[in-house]
C-alpha cells in the first residue's frame, strides 16, 4: 500500500510523474475538474454574500468515489495541479470535496515535468493559495452572472437560445467593427513607381521615394524621364543588426504557431499540452518571458556546442504585462539539448518551433551591413531609391527567423537583396521605368493569431483564455470563417522603354480571404444591442479593468466578493431596465418597395436567421419570406440580390411525371420531387438545370436503398433502415431502437406487428445514460494505475 497519494489533473501527467516517483507513491488523475456551479439556475446565492453552489460533475462521481478511497489508504496526499489559478482551484475542490485535512494535504507545483522539478516540488510543499482559487471564483462567478442573466434578454429581445459572455462578446465586437471598417472603406488610387537602371554589367532595381497621384502626374513624370539623365546620387553603408525575439508566452507561441504552421489556437493549446504532460516542454499557460539560470546554462552549452562561442549570447528578458508573473518562466523545451522529439506530426513540428524559438533567444544578435543607393536626374524632381541588406554575421538567423502577422504587400515593400557596388557620380541607362495603379487597403479581417495579439494589446483574457474565447464565438455562431473568392478590378500600367511610354490595361483580383474571422449576422445585430444597452459589458476599458481586478485578488489585494458586488448591482438594474424598456433587435434594413405591388422590401433576422421580407406581417395580403444564402449579410445584400431570392424556388421540369424544383430551406438549397428533398452542395439553385438534378435525384436513391433493410406495405411510413450507429427503425419522422438481443440476422424477419409493438417499449430515458457510459469510459482509462485494474473489474463483474 502507498502511503502517498499524488492527485494531477490529467491521465498523460500521472503516467509521466509515475515514472519519476517511487513505491511509494500512487499518482491518480483527477481528470480535470470535479466540481463545478450547478448546472441548474444561477447557482450563486446572491443575498447571501454571492457564495456559489458547487456540485459534483456527473461525469466524475465515480472518479471522486475512487479518490476517496485511496485517501483512506494514505497518509499524505499531495495535490499536484497546474500552477495557475486554474489548477489552483481543481485543488481547492479537490480539497473540499475529498474532506481532506490540512495536515495530511500538502500542494506542489512544478513549471516543467522532468524528475528533478517533481522531486524538488516534493521537498518544498506549500497549502493552497486561497487567494488565487478566490480569483478564479470571481471569473468563474462574474461569468455565469452575466451568462445568465443577458442570455434571456438576448432570447426576448433578439432570438430564441443565443447566449452573451463576459469576454467572448467583447471578442465579437472587435471582429464586428473590423467588419464595419472594411465595408466602409472606400479605397484611393496611386501609381506606384519603380525603375530598372544598368551600369555596365551591374543591374539596379530601385523605387520611386514618392507615390504619384494621379494618371496626369504619371504622364508628365515618365515624359521628364524620358529625356533624362539618370546617376548614382548618393551611396550609404551602415552597419545594423537583428536581434531575437523573447522566447515563446502562450499568446506568442498562438500567433507564431498559426503563422508558420497554420494551427488553429486551439490546436496548438491541444498540442502543447500534449509537449508538456509529456516533460517535453514547460507550462504552456504562461504571460512570462523569463527562463531559469538553469534553462539558460542549458541553451548556451547547447549552443556552443552546436554552432561556437560566438553565436551565444546569454540574455535576461523581461515582461512588457505589468500583470506578468516573473516567478513562472517562459514556454521551452524541458531540455535543450533534445532538438527534436518522435512523437505525433503536430507534436514533431510544435516542439521544433519552440525549439528553435528558445534557443534563439540565448544566440547573439545577426550583424547586417545596410546599403542605400539614391538615383537621379537634373530635370527629375524625385528620386529612386535602391535598399539592399548583406548578412556578415548570421547569429540567431541560423536557427530562426519569427514571422510576421500581416503579410506584407512584396510590392509596396523597398526592393531589397544584395546590390553592385556602385559609386557615387556613376552615370546609370535606364531599362525600363513601370508605374502601376494601386490602390489603399483597409485593415484586414482578423486571424485567429492577430485577434489573440489584439486582446492581449487590450489587456483583455489571460493566457488560458484566448483558445476557449475564439472556439466559443465560433461554436455560438457568431463568427464564421468564411472564403471569398473576391472581384475582379481592372488598374492601368505605364511603361517608359527604349521604345517610349505605353498605356495599358490589366485586371486583378481584389478581396480574396481565406480563413479570416467574419461576424455573422446574428452577430452583428446581437453586438449592436449589446453596445447600445449594455456599454459597459462590451468596453474595452472595463473588460481590461476587470482582468486587473482579478490579479489584485489573486495578489490578496482585494476582495472578491466586494469586487463582485461592486459589478452586479448597476449591471442588474441595466438587465431590468432593458428587459422592460428597450424595442425587439432584428436588424432590420429597409431596401425599397416591390416594382408592381409596392410591397415594402426588408432583410431582417427570423427565428431561423438572416431572411427576406416582402410585405407586411400584419397587413391583410400575406407577406412572404425567403432566407438569405451562405455569404449574404443584412448589412450588405442589395434589393436586386433580395428580388432574385424570390425568383425561388425554381421549376427545373418534370421527372418520372412530377415536378422538380430548386430551393433553399432552413438547412441551405435542395432540389425537390416527388415529396423527397436532395440537398446540393456544389450547385447553385439559381443556376442548377433539369438533367443535374435528375443525376443527384438518382444518387440520392442509391444511397437511400444502400440504408434500407425493409419497407412495410400496412404502413408506407415504416421502415427498417441502416443508421450510422447500426439498423434502427423510423416511423415518420420519429426513430426507434432496437432491442440489444435482437441478431443481425433476424433484422429483416421483422414484422409490422413486431415492429409497432418495439415503438411502444422503448427503453425509458433516464438522463444517466450518458453519464453512466462517461462512467464506464473513465473507470477503462484510470486502468494505468495500480488501483484502476480493480475497479475496471468491479464495474465489468456490476455490468454481468
Amino acid at each position: 500500500m502507498a502511503k502517498n497519494l499524488v492527485i494531477v489533473e490529467s491521465p498523460a501527467k500521472a503516467k509521466t510523474i509515475e515514472g519519476y516517483l517511487g513505491k511509494d507513491f500512487l499518482v491518480l488523475s483527477s481528470y480535470g475538474h470535479v466540481r463545478d456551479l450547478a448546472k441548474k439556475g444561477v447557482a450563486i446565492d446572491i443575498e447571501n454574500n454571492f457564495k456559489p453552489n458547487y456540485e459534483i460533475s456527473t461525469d466524475k462521481k465515480s472518479v471522486i468515489t475512487d479518490l476517496k478511497k485511496e485517501v483512506k489508504k494514505s497518509e499524505t496526499v499531495w495535490l499536484a495541479t497546474d500552477e495557475d489559478r486554474e489548477g489552483e482551484a481543481i485543488s481547492w475542490h479537490l480539497y473540499e470535496t475529498l474532506k481532506l485535512k490540512n495536515k495530511d494535504t500538502k500542494r506542489i507545483t512544478f513549471n516543467e515535468i522532468t524528475k528533478s522539478a517533481v522531486q524538488k516540488a516534493i521537498e518544498q510543499p506549500r497549502e493552497i493559495n486561497q487567494e488565487l482559487v478566490n480569483a478564479q471564483q470571481a471569473r468563474r462567478v462574474l461569468d455565469r452572472l452575466v451568462g445568465f442573466e443577458l442570455s434571456p434578454v438576448l432570447w426576448k429581445k433578439v432570438k430564441p437560445s443565443l447566449s452573451a459572455g463576459r469576454v467572448q462578446s467583447v471578442a465579437v465586437r472587435l471582429i464586428v467593427e473590423r467588419e464595419r471598417e472594411i465595408m466602409n472603406f472606400k479605397p484611393d488610387n496611386y501609381f506606384r513607381v519603380t525603375g530598372d537602371f544598368v551600369s555596365g554589367k551591374d543591374k539596379i532595381a530601385a523605387t520611386l521615394a514618392h507615390n504619384l497621384k494621379s494618371s496626369e502626374k504619371v504622364e508628365a513624370f515618365l515624359n521628364d524621364c524620358s529625356t533624362a539623365n539618370f546617376k548614382v546620387n548618393e551611396v550609404t553603408k551602415k552597419p545594423g543588426k537583428k536581434n531575437p525575439s523573447a522566447p515563446f508566452i502562450t499568446s506568442t507561441l498562438q500567433q507564431e504557431a498559426s503563422l508558420k504552421l497554420g494551427f488553429s489556437v486551439s490546436r496548438t493549446m491541444r498540442v502543447a499540452q500534449s509537449l508538456y504532460e509529456s516533460g517535453l516542454i514547460t507550462y504552456m499557460r504562461t504571460d512570462s518571458v523569463n527562463l531559469s539560470e538553469t534553462a539558460m546554462e542549458g541553451a548556451k552549452k547547447t549552443i556552443v556546442s552546436n554552432y561556437g562561442a560566438e553565436f551565444s549570447n546569454p540574455k535576461k528578458y523581461k515582461s512588457k504585462s505589468a500583470g506578468a508573473q516573473e516567478a513562472h518562466e517562459a514556454i521551452r523545451p524541458t531540455d535543450f539539448s533534445v532538438s527534436s522529439v518522435n512523437k505525433g506530426n503536430d507534436e514533431n513540428r510544435l516542439y521544433d518551433l519552440i525549439w528553435k524559438r528558445s534557443i534563439a533567444s540565448q544566440m547573439s544578435p545577426a550583424k547586417l551591413e545596410r546599403t542605400t543607393i539614391k538615383i537621379g536626374a537634373d530635370n527629375v524632381e524625385d528620386i529612386f531609391i535602391a535598399k539592399g541588406e548583406v548578412i556578415k554575421f548570421e547569429g540567431f538567423l541560423k536557427v530562426y527567423l519569427e514571422s510576421q502577422l500581416e503579410d506584407e504587400d512584396d510590392e509596396d515593400k523597398a526592393l531589397e537583396g544584395l546590390l553592385p557596388d556602385l559609386k557615387e557620380g556613376t552615370e546609370l541607362d535606364k531599362l525600363a521605368i513601370v508605374a502601376r495603379e494601386r490602390f489603399t487597403k483597409a485593415a484586414p479581417r482578423y486571424v485567429e493569431a492577430s485577434l489573440v495579439k489584439k486582446l492581449e494589446e487590450l489587456g483583455i483574457g489571460r493566457p488560458s483564455t484566448y483558445a476557449p474565447t475564439i472556439s466559443t464565438i465560433q461554436k455560438r455562431g457568431y463568427v464564421e470563417k468564411l472564403e471569398r473568392e473576391g472581384t475582379e478590378r481592372t488598374y492601368l500600367i505605364y511603361t517608359l522603354d527604349e521604345k517610349g511610354t505605353k498605356k495599358e490595361e490589366a485586371t486583378e483580383i481584389t478581396g480574396r480571404d481565406r480563413n479570416k474571422l467574419s461576424p455573422s449576422d446574428i452577430g452583428m445585430v446581437v453586438t449592436d444591442f449589446l453596445v447600445e444597452h449594455f456599454g459597459d459589458i462590451l468596453n474595452y476599458n472595463f473588460t481590461a479593468e476587470v482582468e486587473q481586478e482579478f490579479d489584485e485578488i489573486a495578489n490578496g489585494l482585494k476582495e472578491w466578493t466586494e469586487m463582485i458586488k461592486r459589478f452586479y448591482d448597476p449591471f442588474h438594474k441595466t438587465v431590468e431596465h432593458t428587459l422592460e424598456h428597450s424595442e425587439r433587435a432584428s436588424g432590420e434594413r429597409y431596401l425599397g418597395e416591390h416594382p408592381k405591388t409596392g410591397e415594402k422590401v426588408i432583410v431582417r433576422i427570423g427565428r431561423y436567421g438572416p431572411m427576406a421580407q416582402i410585405g407586411d406581417t400584419e397587413g391583410e395580403k400575406k407577406a412572404r419570406f425567403a432566407s438569405l444564402r451562405p455569404q449574404q449579410s443584412i448589412e450588405t445584400i442589395t434589393f436586386d440580390e433580395v428580388m432574385d431570392l424570390f425568383k425561388l424556388p425554381r421549376e427545373l421540369g418534370e421527372f418520372e411525371d412530377k415536378v422538380v424544383k430548386a430551393n433553399i430551406g432552413r438547412f441551405g438549397p435542395y432540389v425537390q420531387h416527388d415529396g423527397k428533398f436532395v440537398s446540393i452542395k456544389e450547385d447553385d439553385p439559381m443556376d442548377i438545370e433539369l438533367d443535374r438534378a435528375i443525376e443527384l435525384i438518382k444518387e440520392k436513391r442509391i444511397e437511400d436503398a444502400k440504408k434500407l433493410i425493409k419497407t412495410f406495405p400496412e404502413d408506407d411510413n415504416m421502415q427498417l433502415l441502416n443508421g450510422r450507429w447500426g439498423p434502427y427503425l423510423k416511423i415518420g419522422k420519429k426513430n426507434y431502437k432496437l432491442p440489444k438481443d435482437l441478431e443481425e440476422e433476424d433484422i429483416p424477419k421483422l414484422t409490422y406487428e413486431q415492429c409497432v409493438e418495439i415503438s411502444e417499449n422503448q427503453p425509458k430515458k433516464t438522463g444517466r445514460k450518458k453519464s453512466t457510459a462517461k462512467k464506464k469510459s473513465t473507470t477503462k482509462k484510470k486502468s494505468t494505475t495500480k488501483k484502476k485494474s480493480t475497479t475496471k473489474k468491479k464495474t465489468t463483474e456490476k455490468k454481468k
